[in-house]
């Protein structure tokens, strides 16, 4: 599915971005003194050099909670008319976890929401929340991405203990027009049900729990069928980001920053090759964080700002790929707005 905005038309304009990342730092050093892996095994794999995880008792709500502050705060306003929350580690099976983000933020009883779309959950946020500001039911939507995929991994296996790591990340979107720095010029998403186990936590559901067979330990972790993964992440993201270019009329060598889904740097290279965009323009911080799912891209685009590798006018393209499968693309010409993170 494709959807762009002509230059009149009402569109969700990025107002201000916050993040938040756990103040522990796992090291790949660390790691390896319990798994069978190195600091060269991971780094020549991945990319990835250090995670954060967050310390016992913290929850996915109290990262979102300090990632939407701080988006807040950079917008400079104190109330959204909703709330969209990214994540696949949710507080609680039931109830959704925004409501009770947008309580501890002070805001009120404006509808609240989880959107569960794994790593390329941001994406489908976004672009839920521009469809309410398009379609005028709010005029001011805070959209997060919050993990911590740390609760959600085998402790003994180094091909997905050695990736994720956990973290949020926000924007405010408001109600203007396509013609403005910010605006969200449009978006491309997709799904593939037919391969869910690539990507898959197999227990905890009503499908495991309707079935009689007692359910292995492992199953209640986190799985993902890495090389599969790879060449579908390259395509679908590739496929996604063309389709978007050509509805907004953008040239893949017009794009100033590539900001995919910080998954594996050889995925963010392959990406970039498949669009003609110079590898540089592919920016990278996984090595810093690790793959964070739902909050990968608002990390990625705070600590591009903070390196000065977005200025405001960059063309900016975003894509994600996750389970689902489901992936998406979206765009915007580079705002002058504040950025708040934790570090």
């Amino acid at each position: 599915m494709s959807t762009t905005l002509q230059s009149q038309q009402r569109a969700a304009v990025l107002k201000g971005l916050g993040t938040f990342l756990p103040e522990r730092v796992v090291t790949n050093e660390e790691l390896s003194q319990r798994l069978e892996t190195s600091d060269e095994w991971i780094r020549s794999r991945t990319g990835i050099g250090q995670r954060h995880w967050a310390s016992p008792g913290t929850a996915t709500s109290d990262l979102a909670v300090e990632a939407g502050a701080r988006a807040l705060k950079a917008a400079g306003c104190q109330s959204v008319d909703a709330v969209v929350l990214a994540t696949t580690t949710p507080d609680h099976p039931c109830p959704a976890t925004a409501p009770a983000v947008a309580a501890r933020l002070g805001l009120g009883t404006v509808p609240a929401f989880d959107v569960g779309a794994v790593c390329a959950g941001f994406v489908y946020a976004a672009a839920t929340a521009s469809s309410l500001i398009v379609a005028g039911v709010a005029e001011r939507v805070l959209v997060i991405g919050a993990e911590t995929y740390s609760t959600i991994l085998n402790p003994e296996d180094r091909t997905t203990s050695v990736i994720f790591g956990d973290g949020a990340g926000a924007m405010v979107l408001q109600a203007g027009t396509a013609r403005e720095a910010g605006a969200l010029l449009g978006f491309d998403l997709g799904s593939d049900g037919s391969l869910p186990g690539l990507i898959s936590i197999p227990a905890g559901g009503s499908r495991q729990k309707s079935d009689p067979t007692p359910p292995d330990p492992s199953d209640f972790y986190f799985t993902m069928q890495g090389k599969q993964v790879f060449a579908h992440a390259v395509n679908k993201m590739g496929d996604s980001c063309a389709a978007l270019l050509e509805r907004i009329g953008w040239s893949a060598q017009s794009v100033d920053r590539l900001v995919g889904h910080q998954a594996n740097v050889r995925i963010l290279h392959a990406l970039a090759d498949l669009l003609g965009v110079e590898r540089a323009r592919a920016f990278v911080n996984l090595d810093r964080v690790g793959n964070t799912s739902a909050a990968s891209i608002p990390l990625a685009l705070a600590d591009a700002v903070e390196d000065g590798e977005i200025r405001a006018g960059d063309r900016v393209v975003m894509s994600a790929f996750g389970g689902g499968l489901a992936w998406g693309s979206t765009a915007l010409l580079w705002p002058e707005i504040n950025v708040i993170t934790s570090h």
